[in-house]
């Protein structure tokens, strides 16, 4: 397929080609495995992401389109009421068929078509829509790294998804340093012409008093001091749920953390190696998180706060610096100096914010408006993408959220305090 350099579907293809480039290391099987119910299989999100281009861009708005096959409309739906009934998220990694093979050419059919739908002079309401599917792609290209590590993680033989993961030189470790913010009124969320998801305004003001950031992300070396000290057999640290979370599911250390003989290891996408006290610590729950800022005598950040320290870094990662998907390190490196440091990249951080609406919040009309204003209950917000999120997909507003008790996204924190 040949398109014009810079327009539109030179930018779509881009980002399908990435999400091929992702899947490339794994081989049939890999693709096909649901090690828990938050994962999905590779082979889901390659299909996933085609329908909602088949379902919301080709199928309505291109003429003469033919639907590939009318059983991947119930397969690959995800959360779409409107869009119609949809195979248990649960039972994703029981369908053997369609091979990955025939995904592929699932995924052909509707490049295809959409190279043609967006040839053209293209509506802007089709423009739009076009614009959400290649965020969503994006979205699910992390995903797809997150739950593909997961499932590698679940076999014995502990196998790396990539082995050429690049990562910075090491550095001394330093300590952490407090920058102070004056607060006072600050406008969050976005206010811009160009794209973010609905979840990220209105513009509104918040009222911030003055208040204190870690000038970095906790370390895996506070965390093993945290450890140490009995952190995860102090029921005073933890929230009551949290608390609950620990004996239950048995907790004793990060996802992906295991105890060798005489130290720990943990498991990353480029296979199982030896913890490094320099760099962030990952796989954390909200949990974890709040009762390590209750043992360091700190709190986390609020969303407002955390924004409003971004701003001052820059409304957008430097593509250059940031430790995001195109960096290639595939896992968090340590910081580098003094200043506020891996505001973006690197991990989310977690804040103590529930993801709930923002002030004359109003999710847009019909299906597409499920993506994010159905789950603004039961959720905490974390900020800044992490390094597995795509270039140009993460700015200062853009607010992710999980359920407080998971830990296989890349996941951190930063301590906050009221300033003194």
């Amino acid at each position: 397929m040949t398109v014009a350099t810079g327009t539109l579907a030179e930018r779509y293809l881009a980002v399908r080609s990435l999400t091929e480039q992702l899947a490339a290391p794994l081989s049939p099987e890999d693709q096909c495995i649901q090690t828990m119910d938050d994962v999905s299989p590779t082979k889901w999100h390659r299909a996933h992401t085609t329908w909602f281009f088949e379902t919301f861009l080709l199928k309505p708005h291109l003429d003469g389109y033919s639907e590939a096959d009318p059983l991947y409309h119930y397969l690959f739906n995800s959360y779409y009421e409107a869009a119609g009934p949809r195979h248990p998220r649960p039972q994703r990694g029981i369908i053997s068929r369609p091979s990955t093979a025939e995904v592929a050419d699932y995924r052909r059919w509707v490049d295809e078509a959409m190279v043609r739908l967006l040839g053209g002079e293209v509506p802007r309401a089709v423009e739009d829509l076009a614009i959400l599917g290649l965020n969503h792609e994006q979205q699910h290209q992390e995903l797809l790294l997150m739950d593909i590590k997961h499932v590698l993680s679940c076999n014995p033989a502990k196998p790396a998804y990539r082995t050429d993961s690049r990562r910075a030189s090491e550095v001394s470790e330093s300590g952490s340093v407090w920058i102070r913010f004056d607060g006072d009124r600050q406008a969050i969320g976005y206010g811009g012409d160009s794209f973010a998801f609905d979840n990220e305004g209105p513009r509104h003001e918040v009222l911030l008093g003055p208040y204190e950031l870690s000038n970095r992300l906790v370390t895996c070396g506070d965390w093993l001091a945290f450890m140490a000290d009995g952190g995860y057999a102090t029921p005073t640290l933890w929230l009551s749920d949290g608390w609950a979370a620990v004996e239950s599911s048995g907790w004793s250390a990060p996802l992906y953390w295991n105890r060798t003989a005489d130290s720990w290891e943990l498991f990353t996408l480029a296979g199982a190696r030896e913890i490094r006290s320099d760099e962030p610590v990952c796989h954390l729950s909200y949990y974890e998180a709040d009762a390590f800022a209750r043992w360091a005598g700190a709190r986390l950040p609020t969303e407002a706060e955390w924004e409003a320290a971004a701003t001052t870094v820059g409304a957008q990662p430097d593509a250059a610096d940031a430790n995001l998907l195109p960096a290639g390190a595939l896992h968090p490196r340590p910081a580098k100096g003094d200043g506020l440091e891996q505001m973006f990249g690197d991990v989310w951080e977690w804040t103590s914010s529930a993801y709930s609406p923002y002030p004359g919040f109003t999710p847009a009309a019909g299906a597409v408006g499920e993506y994010n204003g159905k789950f603004m209950v039961n959720q905490v917000v974390l900020r800044g993408g992490c390094c597995a999120t795509p270039a140009g997909h993460v700015r200062a507003t853009y607010r992710n959220f999980f359920g407080p008790g998971t830990r296989w996204h890349f996941s951190g924190l930063r301590l906050a305090r009221d300033s003194r």
